[in-house]
């Protein structure tokens, strides 16, 4: 079975096609990134814009790439929540019309189960794993990171999945971009403040971990209070003399602390159900400390997509759509997108 696989929920236009859930046939990303560099930041108007001007390029490449054309598929699935409105309208309305006229099944999906559906996409070739290593199996913790959200879950099943902890404001990826932004290190943030902290001291600055302790945030995170400590607040906490290289070390010890926080409660979390096979997906997954920092525990089996679909991209939007085909069921043609989902974000206390 052949799903072709739409992603448009940020400022990636992607689209892939996936045979049985598994077989990557084809991958095509095109990413925004020159168009929002000088804002150092993702602009939604302009995103939506793109996505429009490329969409149907960017699947007619997808079903090149496959050797395809539309009346081999068996279906056609799409992102429609979370993220932007408007660049979930484009892919979402896109799919359907797509879809309707060749009188195909259509699967309206959830990016985020997507994300921890990634590392099932040609089993075998995960970064993290030997060579034809099987699916990994639920039940397992999950760890959704990107730069709108930033949730601890426990997946039961590729739609049954329970959201632990999240984050009280800002997500993880978005301080990175925030940082970024600040002290004009580049964009996107994340990938260049991962670059640029190999080469600082991580011990330069000790910024401050959040201390959630009202109510039930044992495995809830925050990031506004990092954010105004490296931006407004730096001097505070200095505890070494300035460097050779001020802005790796500043990233250096942001990064960090960064990745500490996500930790902390992430190992809270394995320890309080006994699971020990955490899944990462989104793009802050990507990060080098945090893989090395999950590999470093040798009790628990962590799982990294391969680089390639860390990020957004079409590919795990159509493994997970196969899922729901196969099991028979479709979306109706009238659903539309949602830009938030309840239980991603928490509130305090």
């Amino acid at each position: 079975m052949k799903i072709l696989g739409v992603e448009t929920s940020c400022d990636e236009c992607a689209a892939a096609v996936v045979e049985d859930g598994q077989k990557v046939l084809s991958s095509v990303v095109a990413t925004q990134i020159p168009w929002h560099e000088p804002w150092n930041g993702v602009v939604p108007e302009i995103a939506s814009r793109m996505h429009t001007e490329w969409i149907t390029g960017v699947v007619k490449e997808a079903l090149s790439r496959a050797g395809l054309s539309p009346e081999n598929l068996d279906g056609v699935a799409a992102t429609a929540r979370p993220g932007l409105l408007g660049s979930l309208l484009v892919g979402l309305s896109f799919s359907k019309s797509f879809a309707w006229a060749r009188r195909l099944p259509f699967l309206a999906v959830d990016h985020m189960l997507a994300h921890l559906y990634a590392p099932r996409l040609d089993a075998g070739k995960n970064a993290e794993g030997p060579a034809g290593a099987p699916p990994v199996a639920y039940p397992f913790l999950g760890l959704l990171v990107s730069g709108g959200h930033t949730i601890i879950c426990r997946a039961d099943d590729f739609d049954r999945v329970t959201v632990l902890g999240a984050t009280i404001d800002d997500a993880v990826g978005e301080a990175f971009d925030k940082v970024a932004k600040h002290y004009a290190f580049g964009y996107p943030g994340g990938a260049v403040i991962d670059r640029l902290a190999d080469g600082g001291d991580s011990e330069a600055f000790r910024f401050p971990l959040p201390n959630l302790h009202k109510g039930e945030h044992r495995y809830d995170v925050s990031y506004s209070g990092l954010k105004t400590a490296v931006i407004n607040q730096l001097e505070q906490f200095r505890v070494k003399t300035r460097g050779t290289d001020e802005a790796a070390d500043i990233a250096a010890s942001f990064r960090k602390t960064a990745v500490e926080i996500l930790l902390r409660p992430l190992f809270r979390a394995a320890e309080d159900t006994g699971l020990s096979t955490i899944v990462a997906g989104g793009g802050v997954a990507a990060n080098s400390l945090l893989r090395s920092r999950l590999a470093a525990r040798r009790d628990l089996r962590c799982v990294f997509p391969p680089p390639e679909f860390c990020g957004d991209n079409g590919a795990m939007i159509a493994g997970l759509g196969f899922q729901y085909l196969s099991r028979g069921e479709t979306s109706s043609l009238t659903v539309t997108a949602s830009a938030r989902v309840a239980g991603f974000k928490r509130r305090y206390p």
